[in-house]
């Protein structure tokens, strides 16, 4: 073979070694891997593409007709779907809101205001956060000591044997309640000041430190529907004792939650429901609805989207020792407004809106085949977002609770 120049023929150690030859002391050449053949590569690519376009296909397809002939295959976990069993059993519907634990004031939120009636000098008033139980002395007026009885009919005048009325009424009642007259001596409910009441008022005047007279001057006594909880003395001792002031603002020892509830809820709550209480520490108690405001009051600006109508609702404690010494706490409440023994249950986030109206739910059957059942709303548990359901489905069934 001829050539035009001289030819470099490039050997490995081994070959030399093998050949006998000598090689020169130098670096090792770093010989490359052999690169991969580019036809392999293609196919590769090929195949990848052909995958990708059956891939797309199929989705197209999927989205022309989601249920091919009303039916698809189950969904797996992957998108975050899941499934939902339908429940047979008891549903309540529930009104959750957020409220105040208090001490009860008026039926107006306001406090009480005690007014004195007494002639002289402060002796003797209350400090904020006393609790004075009816029967007890209220507040001093110099040697006068002002006791407090319950009843809600104000004392107006003196009362003394002869007299009849209301007052001498609630009267009567408290003296049988304190234990200064027996039933037997004294009826309760006579509305007359005889000798058994003229007797008892002496007992209870004996026992408080006033002058045993066996009549009660005006301004002896304060009727109040209640034991009192002094929230604020307004009077000062040493100062006079003026008829028409204010001595003390208190509320009830007893305490309640008070819960604004929306205007557009109020036909859903009633006296006498069934509530739950959550207090700070998130333990739970039990309550009752007392009483309903009848007067609605707007929250916000008038102008403002946020600006609405509320109602107060006072829940009344059922076991009122849960609350300890809590008062202007915040709490949860939920108030069970209604409820059905037997309801075929599912969550709420299983329910799809119908273009024509209503709501349905994609039910999954045993084979794994779904379908569209167009269902009837019945109860809403919004507590535990669940929802009454009536239509084509039974208890186990299996339905499609999406992502969300």
């Amino acid at each position: 073979m001829s050539s035009d120049g001289p030819v470099s023929t490039r050997v490995s150690g081994r070959e030399a070694e093998t050949a006998g030859a000598t090689v020169p002391d130098r670096e090792p050449v770093a010989v490359p891997e052999p690169a991969k053949p580019r036809r392999r590569r293609r196919r590769f690519v090929r195949v990848g593409a052909a995958v990708l376009v059956l891939a797309v296909a199929a989705g197209i397809a999927v989205a022309a007709k989601p249920f091919g002939e009303g039916k698809k295959p189950a969904p797996q976990a992957a998108g975050g779907s899941s499934l939902a069993t339908v429940r047979r059993g008891p549903l309540s519907s529930q009104v959750d809101q957020s409220g105040t634990l208090s001490h009860v004031a008026r039926d107006d939120g306001t406090p009480y205001a005690v007014v004195n009636h007494a002639d002289g000098i402060y002796t003797w008033v209350p400090s904020t956060g006393d609790d004075i139980t009816c029967g007890k002395v209220l507040y001093w007026a110099g040697d006068t000591p002002v006791v407090l009885l319950c009843g809600t009919w104000p004392a107006y005048r003196d009362l003394s044997e002869g007299d009849s009325g209301k007052d001498v009424r609630e009267l009567n009642r408290n003296l049988v309640k304190l234990g200064y007259a027996d039933r037997s001596e004294l009826d309760p409910d006579s509305k007359y000041f005889g000798s058994a009441t003229a007797t008892a008022v002496e007992k209870l005047q004996d026992k408080i430190g006033a002058d045993e007279t066996g009549s009660l001057k005006l301004g002896a006594a304060v009727f109040l529907p209640g034991p009192l909880r002094i929230t604020k003395a307004m009077a000062r001792l040493g100062t006079n004792a003026r008829p028409g002031e204010q001595v003390v603002q208190a509320t009830s020892t007893e305490r309640e939650v008070t819960v604004q509830l929306d205007a557009s809820q109020q036909s859903q709550v009633k006296v006498g429901d069934k509530v739950q209480i959550i207090l700070p520490d998130n333990r739970t108690t039990s309550g009752k609805v007392g009483r309903i405001g009848a007067v609605a009051s707007s929250s916000g600006d008038k102008d403002s989207e946020s600006a609405g109508a509320t109602i107060p609702v006072y829940v009344t404690l059922r076991h009122p020792k849960d609350a300890g010494t809590l008062d202007q706490a915040p709490v949860r409440v939920q108030i069970t407004t209604a409820g059905v023994k037997d309801a075929l249950i599912v969550p709420v986030t299983a329910l799809s809106g119908q273009a024509g109206g209503g709501y349905s739910v994609e039910k999954v059957d045993s084979r794994g085949v779904h379908g569209v059942v167009p269902v009837t709303l019945g109860l809403f548990d919004n507590a535990d977002g669940l929802v009454q359901v009536s239509g084509n489905l039974s208890e186990g069934d299996r339905v499609v609770v999406p992502a969300s």
